[in-house]
């Protein structure tokens, strides 16, 4: 070689291979972080869905009440005949109004649209928090590619060093999206 450089292509093999496997692990994370991302979108849909219709329920829920209120009001001034017809109206508009409060059967009552929404919120945030680990994961693999990279043209043994210890904490933060994506929050 000119000036007398020497070249250690062995070093270099390492490097390139912990390069490949660096993409490797960013390639997976990368695929994590868009599954979670797609299924924090789909929960969050569901969550908002979930609302809608709850809070059609309770304007409903409303009218029919405000509605038995209103004919209560009027009772006084009907004749006999029209109060009882009113009355029975009435009971059937209080029964309605109840069963909008809860439907177990059909899981449609207010009660438990409630609780669907917010379980479909609570999914869609651990899809959010995975995410956010996936994608720092994929941030230190992508930095440690380029150091890696960076001490094959200098030579520097040390950044190639930094970008196995990248790989690493890449590694920990994509293992945390996937096992525990809610226990470190940054």
């Amino acid at each position: 070689m000119a000036g007398g450089a020497h070249v250690d292509h062995g070093s270099n093999k390492g490097v390139a291979l912990l390069i490949a496997v660096l993409a490797l692990f960013l390639a997976l994370a990368e695929t994590g972080a868009k599954s979670q991302q797609t299924e924090a979108i789909s929960r969050n849909i569901e969550a908002a869905n979930l609302w809608a219709f709850f809070q059609a329920r309770t304007i409903r829920q409303t009218t029919v009440r405000t509605a038995a209120e209103h004919a209560e009001l009027a009772l006084p001034a009907l004749p006999e005949a029209a109060r009882a017809q009113v009355v029975r109206q009435q009971e059937a508009w209080r029964g309605t109004a109840a069963r909008w409060e809860s439907e177990p059967d059909t899981g449609e009552g207010r009660r438990e649209l409630m609780a669907r929404a917010r379980a479909a919120e609570a999914r869609r945030d651990k899809s959010l928090a995975a995410y956010h680990q996936y994608e720092i994961g994929s941030a230190a693999f992508q930095v440690g590619i380029v150091l890696a990279s960076a001490s094959v043209i200098t030579g520097v043994g040390l950044l190639a060093v930094a970008g196995g210890l990248l790989g690493v904490i890449g590694v920990g933060f994509a293992a945390l999206g996937f096992f525990a994506p809610t226990l470190v929050h940054l």
